[in-house]
């Protein structure tokens, strides 16, 4: 047994010298198979989500001098002094009123504490929508668009992330003969927790790659500094069979149903993206897209896409 161990220990370095060697001498395709790409951008706290003004009449002016056309102190003090202190029926009715106002102010209050918003303007709903779609990594014009969009796309302003929404679900749509695989789904919460569940969707997603090679979030461009592989297969012009490209798409948008069609077939993924890329640019909030592989000479295999991608379905 000792010499079982020695022997064990002595093979030790000859296992990480072959583990090398085959990392070094593997093709390039699977050592970088986990590449992955990303556009973005858009916030959940902008503006757009303030309650709007009031279009109506204007409320009646205050008047320092007595006037009751509004304000609170002045003329509910002035009846206990007019003529000499006499209280009446007409204080009466100013105190009842005082103490309905008093009464709906604390229960407001209160209702802001708990969280509860029946107008929906301190926390509106906003949808939440994530679409995945599977390819065949003989799509690599698909691969070589979304690409271009991460480099030219304006990814901060309302605009130009609903302009990459629709540039990217027509891309997608037009290379539908190379989809394979597909998932859908969607739902409507409360702004600050539609911010977190979108976050963590994207986390989710990134934590997938090894390395994020192309990033634009917000117009601000990041490229990993790594040399790109020559594209396996590209001598010979045969295709790659059995490996695949996967296009994420994340949005959170105001107003909507809030669900999406189940992905069964061919057909229902495409309503899912033509009903995203319908999507005005005053209702998007955000937008995200991931893909991997993003390096041109990576390819993503079937068991990683079943493994990394469980919830995608065979179309």
């Amino acid at each position: 047994m000792n010499m079982l161990k020695r022997i064990g220990r002595s093979c030790r370095p000859l296992l990480a010298i072959a583990l090398a060697l085959i990392l070094a001498l593997a093709p390039v395709s699977t050592v970088w198979a986990r590449s992955g790409g990303r556009i973005g951008g858009g916030s959940f706290r902008a503006p757009t989500f303030s309650a709007p003004r009031s279009i109506g009449p204007r409320s009646a002016p205050v008047y320092p001098s007595g006037g009751y056309g509004g304000g609170f102190g002045f003329p509910l003090l002035l009846p206990f002094f007019w003529g000499g202190g006499g209280g009446g029926l007409f204080t009466l009715l100013l105190l009842i009123g005082a103490g309905s106002f008093l009464v709906r102010t604390l229960r407001s209050a209160a209702d802001s504490e708990d969280g509860d918003d029946p107008t929906g303007l301190r926390d509106p709903q906003v949808t939440v929508a994530q679409v995945k779609v599977g390819l065949l990594s003989s799509a690599r014009q698909l691969q070589k668009d979304i690409n271009t969009l991460a480099l030219e796309s304006d990814t901060q302003s309302p605009e130009g992330l609903s302009q990459l929404l629709q540039n990217v679900s027509l891309s997608l749509m037009r290379y539908s003969d190379y989809w394979v695989y597909g998932h859908a789904e969607a739902g409507k919460l409360p702004l600050s927790r539609a911010e977190s569940l979108f976050y963590q969707a994207s986390l989710q997603e990134r934590s997938k790659f090894s390395i994020e090679s192309l990033s634009n979030r917000n117009n601000q461009l990041h490229r990993a500094a790594q040399p790109q592989p020559a594209l396996a297969g590209a001598s010979d012009g045969i295709p790659e069979v059995g490996e695949y490209l996967v296009v994420t798409l994340l949005v959170a948008y105001r107003g909507g149903s809030g669900t999406l069609p189940v992905v069964n077939s061919v057909a229902e993924l495409r309503q899912c993206l033509m009903q995203l890329a319908s999507l005005s640019a005053e209702r998007v909030v955000a937008i995200e897209v991931l893909w991997t592989p993003q390096l041109e000479g990576d390819t993503l295999s079937a068991d990683a896409l079943l493994t990394e991608y469980p919830e995608m379905r065979l179309l």
